[in-house]
């Protein structure tokens, strides 16, 4: 007998979000209560990125992980806010959300760090890097994917990652951990991660500056490729690179999607909270989770809540720092929705059709016997907006509906920066 689903509306998602906004904030418990905006500025700022992580994905996240009243940690902030995700079309990508969020400018789809006249717009990495502070990046895919190469580098087309390494180093980001190595060795030079990889073999290197490693190296960068490396490295600049590209692999349909990052995104961002908060000045980390992306786009729900289950486990570590140093504000917030998700309910009768958009599931709701599904309508992205959560000094500027490029002007009013 077929099984067939009532629909969940997102709807439902996005009201409760927005009943969230127009309250102001929530407390712990779930009562609505303002709590009182934390005194002076914000010195650190730590930016998280669920890549593609609409509304109905967290909400995936949270019953696959806490249940139905449970809370993620990333859902566990007093203000939350939703972004208008357009670039200069409908439906933005990676890069152009990105720069819209590092820079506060629209820009066109593949564009990263420069305007729609292809002019370069200054970053908050790099407000951050003038102003003494220290900064980094953090991502599960490569280092010089979309997402983080907009907040350290102007290139005209996002495909230039050899160009966006080499702007790296140049602009002295004193933490770099993710994948990519492929970008940084020249063809016919690997690196630790050897080229053709059982797991993939179109991997290898192809870089187009030279050897960056080498590079990186003279400019006192420790370079570390593994999870024990990178626990024994000492403060200062630090270049890991884990993977030859993403740090997890997606497959064509029938081979099976592998989510199994060699150091995981909670090491590294410890990793990097520990080594840029001995900076007195303070610092900004952009912190991105690339699978909850890559794997809705595979339309496969199982790994993107996997994925999102690890960035909410980095996220807990960030709260955990801004305990410490409340001076620091902690965002949580996705570029765009991938995938047109949304959660149903199982009886019965199949709505959905065949293939890569088939439904998924069942998933078990934590703390209940109740199970639900997951649809999706694109293999793509989707124009809708997306949730953003906030805590700690200045997280109070997030409350509200506003577009993506709003972002980078409140994180300065955080800072106490005029824009």
């Amino acid at each position: 007998m077929k099984r067939s689903k009532r629909l969940v509306q997102t709807a439902f998602c996005l009201s409760a979000a927005a009943s969230l906004i127009f309250t102001g904030s929530v407390s712990a418990q779930g009562n609505s209560k303002a709590p009182s905006p934390n005194a002076g500025k914000a010195k650190n700022v730590i930016l998280f990125v669920g890549d593609g992580m609409g509304t109905a994905a967290r909400d995936a996240i949270r019953l696959s992980t806490v249940g139905f009243n449970g809370k993620l940690q990333m859902d566990d902030m007093p203000y939350v806010g939703l972004l208008r995700t357009h670039s200069t079309t409908t439906v933005t990508d990676s890069a152009a959300a990105a720069t819209a969020i590092a820079s506060g400018v629209k820009t066109y789809n593949g564009a990263v760090g420069v305007d729609a006249n292809k002019k370069p717009v200054k970053t908050l990495l790099e407000i951050a890097k003038e102003k003494g502070k220290s900064t980094g990046l953090v991502t599960t895919s490569q280092i010089t994917d979309a997402t983080p190469a907009a907040f350290a580098s102007h290139v005209e087309d996002r495909s230039k990652q050899s160009d966006i390494a080499k702007q790296y180093l140049e602009k002295k980001v004193d933490v770099l951990l993710g994948g990519g190595e492929d970008f940084w060795y020249p063809q016919g030079t690997p690196g630790p991660h050897p080229d053709q990889p059982a797991e993939d073999p179109s991997e290898g290197s192809k870089g187009t500056q030279g050897n960056l490693v080498e590079k990186a190296k003279q400019l006192g960068y420790q370079f570390v490729t593994n999870k024990e490396e990178l626990s024994k490295a000492k403060n200062g600049r630090i270049l890991g690179l884990f993977a030859n590209e993403e740090m997890f692999q997606q497959r064509e349909e029938g081979q099976g999607d592998l989510y199994n990052p060699t150091v995981p995104l909670v090491d590294m961002t410890k990793k990097a909270l520990d080594t840029l908060s001995t900076n007195k000045k303070g610092f900004f980390l952009m912190v991105e989770e690339e699978g909850t992306d890559e794997m809705a786009h595979e339309n496969n729900a199982k790994l993107t809540i996997k994925a999102g289950q690890e960035l909410d486990k980095a996220v807990g570590v960030a709260k955990e720092f801004a305990k410490k140093h409340p001076d620091t504000l902690v965002l949580v917030l996705a570029d765009h929705e991938t995938g047109g998700l949304t959660i149903e309910e199982a009886d019965d009768k199949d709505e959905s059709g065949d293939g890569i958009s088939k439904e998924d599931g069942p998933f078990a709701i934590a703390n209940s016997k109740d199970q639900f599904y997951v649809d999706w309508t694109t293999s793509g992205h989707s124009g809708v907006d997306v949730p953003l959560t906030a805590t700690g000094s200045g997280a109070e500027l997030f409350a509200g509906v506003y577009e993506n490029t709003y972002v980078h002007d409140a994180i300065l009013k955080a800072w106490g920066i005029k824009k």
